[in-house]
């Protein structure tokens, strides 16, 4: 049996992308070329200095080293400078060369999953590049019809129906067919990761569902019948449910999985869950979470968090998230190819 490949996107290059994938690689250790294999796409004289800034001393070679357990794929050439902390063109068209070529490896069959570290939208746009983030760039890329956001702290999982979008165009965007779609792809996710039977709720839209439409009347009109006529499959769905109690509930397991209607609604409860701060420095103590794109014809995770420009080149970035984004990976791999479980 194969040990699965593992493609690492390494974000952009002037945040906490390379730290994190390095210090990631070293404390999967003694598992590398056992357990897995990691590709990792990026500037190699950035990852080989974030590697010596670490103490790791193991090579690092390109992508032609086959048997090598840890290898890397170059990006495009550098064009301009990288200055650590900093919102660069440069920067973005890093990050996005590296999502391509990532990308690419996993969709020709070479790696079995893509991890993505953080990229900067700002840049990204700087760059040229018109896309609000990695879950749009890889629909595209992959040619994926629909796709999602799901957001996961251990077993506290959020998709959205809308992300990166302007709170005032949220409602109308919120179609029956992209809520429905939205709860499929959450469906069909839970069942690859093992739960024969989820159980997912809804989140309303309005304060109270509504109120009996003192409050609006989209989760009367347009969410409660599709849930109706989702329960008449046999679906073990609820909703919709106030988005200020919903989330209490998650935590007590009745649910698998909610389905937030917007962005923020739904990245507040992981963040506060899997978050922490400093109260005397302010400084981040630990970012934990996974993103998962749904509806992707390939493996996607990535971590659950930004560039974080601030700490960047200052060896303070927790690699949590990218570790847990790396075995969600894994396990996502090893429930779509059951033949790959076990190493070679």
């Amino acid at each position: 049996m194969t040990t699965p490949t593992i493609a690492i996107s390494t974000g952009d290059p002037a945040g906490i992308g390379p730290e994190i994938t390095m210090k990631a690689v070293r404390q999967l250790g003694p598992r590398l070329g056992k357990d897995l294999k990691l590709v990792l796409v990026g500037d190699p004289v950035i990852l080989k200095a974030a590697a010596q800034d670490l103490g790791l001393t193991f090579p690092l070679p390109d992508l032609g080293a086959d048997e090598a357990p840890v290898r890397i794929l170059r990006t495009c050439a550098p064009q301009g400078p990288i200055r650590v902390g900093e919102v660069t063109a440069e920067g973005g068209r890093q990050a996005y060369d590296a999502v391509v070529k990532a990308t690419d490896f996993v969709m020709k069959g070479l790696a079995q999953a893509i991890v993505t570290a953080p990229l900067n939208k700002e840049a990204l746009n700087l760059a040229g590049y018109d896309f609000a983030g990695h879950t749009e760039l890889l629909a595209k890329l992959t040619g994926a019809r629909d796709s999602a956001m799901m957001l996961a702290h251990s077993d506290f999982r959020v998709s959205h129906a809308t992300t990166h979008v302007a709170l005032e165009d949220v409602p109308r965007r919120l179609t029956k067919e992209r809520i429905q779609r939205v709860i499929e792809l959450t469906r069909n996710a839970l069942k690859q990761m093992g739960i024969e039977e989820p159980r997912i709720a809804v989140a309303a839209l309005n304060p109270h569902a509504g109120e009996g439409g003192i409050f609006g009347r989209h989760d009367i009109d347009v969410t409660a019948p599709l849930i109706a006529d989702l329960q008449g499959r046999g679906w073990k769905i609820s909703g919709p449910i106030p988005g200020d109690t919903v989330f209490v509930k998650l935590r007590g397991r009745a649910y698998d999985a909610v389905v937030a209607m917007y962005h923020d609604q739904g990245h507040i409860p992981v963040k506060l869950l899997g978050f922490s701060v400093d109260p005397a420095t302010g400084h981040w103590t630990a970012l934990s979470g996974v993103n998962v794109t749904l509806g992707l014809p390939i493996v996607r995770t990535s971590v659950d968090h930004g560039t974080a420009f601030d700490i960047a080149g200052k060896g303070r970035a927790s690699a949590n998230s990218m570790l847990e984004a790396i075995e969600m990976a894994l396990d996502l791999t090893k429930e779509a190819n059951p033949q790959s479980r076990g190493t070679s």
